[in-house]
């Protein structure tokens, strides 16, 4: 079972310079390019594969999509293949008051 990260710890973890976590947003992008989590990387769910993951990732991944759910699904795929602490934002970014941007590139 995939755990979840709380907005506020992720929230701490961005803010900590010595922290290496990648935040993997996967909603459509038009969406993303909306309004996304400051510094976090568009790789939409229906897109997913497993070439896509297989790439350079940081030690710790936190997943978040809409509400909360799909995240949950995704960061489960992601931690059976990868090296990493992949971890599902609780909530999704419905929930997350953090720092936000927009545009195509975080």
């Amino acid at each position: 079972m995939v755990t979840e990260t709380t907005p506020e710890t992720l929230v701490a973890k961005l803010e900590d310079d010595d922290a290496d976590t990648t935040v993997v947003d996967i909603r459509d992008p038009s969406s993303y390019t909306a309004e996304h989590i400051e510094g976090s990387v568009n790789l939409p769910a229906d897109r997913l594969s497993l070439a896509s993951v297989d790439s350079e990732w940081s030690d710790d991944i936190v997943v978040a999509c809409y509400i909360g759910q799909s995240s949950r699904r995704v960061a489960s795929m992601l931690d059976s293949h990868l090296d990493a602490d992949v971890t599902s934002l609780r909530g999704g970014f419905d929930a997350w008051d953090g720092p936000v941007a927009s545009g195509h590139d975080a």
